[in-house]
């Protein structure tokens, strides 16, 4: 009995964690677990369970049976038994003597995956992966990750927030994270049954997609630094063509030094700090919420 309690609570713990990723079965009944990223007619990307922040696998989809995913939902490609014989040897071995047994067919041998590795980032630069894109801004201590500014900036010269009455500075106040102001603006519509609409600033950041969001206003000053060239006590105007080249060559529209740009810093009474490209200080000007400023996106990598 206690065997039998043991043995179930080995397959319960089993089941709770293959919960929390998928699973793909290859054709020679090799399984791997992992996070499925994309799906195409040919392949499967995916990373490794056991290394979420690793290099991005590819495995043809014609070797692989099927796929269970987290939820429980199970995709089947190719049937194991099948492939397995095609893939097989066609004729059992000769038995040695009369009373020997054939020879099982030969297991097909382990697909190769193909590592996907992405170029190390650089300050300055594009960053594109898996059609992600942006200029790095900067680069975390692993130097795979760090913050990347939008190729596009939005078409007009939009408000912070429509809102007659002030926002709590509460809600968005902080200098140095972007991101947390965003899930702070994001609440405060749940709470009081308002939508995007009511802050065009914040909207345009979210449509461009996951994980966009309006900067900090340190992340504005910082786009500005890296603008010239990672310094501003000096004009650097070489640093600045080739910063808006880069731009320019991915299709993106260059920053323009004479503009404010909206942050997502609420100084208080819906008076929001705003930052400029130009080499001269003050860097940073607190402007009115309802007035109508450029609006750039960060966003993680």
């Amino acid at each position: 009995m206690r065997k039998i309690t043991l043995t179930l609570l080995i397959l319960l713990c089993g089941a709770l964690a293959a919960q929390a990723q998928d699973l793909i079965v290859k054709i020679n009944a090799d399984s791997i677990r992992a996070r499925v990223l994309e799906i195409s007619p040919e392949t499967v990307r995916y990373k490794r369970a056991s290394n979420p922040d690793g290099p991005t696998y590819v495995l043809p989809v014609a070797e692989i049976a099927s796929i269970v995913y987290a939820n429980g939902e199970r995709e089947t490609y190719n049937d194991i038994e099948t492939a397995a014989k095609s893939a097989g040897s066609t004729a059992p071995a000769a038995p040695v003597q009369p009373a020997a047994a054939p020879a099982a067919p030969a297991r097909p041998a382990a697909p190769q995956e193909t590592v996907v590795y992405r170029p190390k980032p650089e300050i300055g630069k594009i960053y594109d992966d898996n059609g992600v894109r942006g200029i790095v801004l900067s680069i975390d201590d692993d130097g795979m990750h760090g913050l990347m500014l939008s190729l596009v900036q939005a078409p007009h010269y939009l408000s912070w927030s429509t809102l007659r009455n002030p926002v709590p500075a509460t809600v968005a106040d902080d200098k140095s994270d972007g991101a947390a102001n965003m899930a702070a603006i994001e609440r405060y519509i749940a709470d009081n049954s308002l939508s995007w609409d009511d802050f065009p600033a914040f909207k345009w950041c979210r449509d461009l997609g996951e994980g966009w969001y309006l900067p900090a206003i340190d992340e504005v000053i910082l786009i500005g630094f890296r603008y010239n060239g990672s310094q501003r006590t000096v004009y650097n105007r070489k640093a600045r063509i080739a910063f808006n080249e880069e731009l320019k060559d991915n299709g993106g529209k260059r920053l323009d030094p004479l503009v404010d740009y909206y942050s997502s810093t609420d100084m208080g009474d819906c008076r929001i700090a705003t930052g400029t490209m130009d080499i001269n200080p003050p860097y940073t000007f607190v402007r009115p919420g309802h007035e109508k400023y450029i609006v750039r996106a960060v966003r993680r990598f």
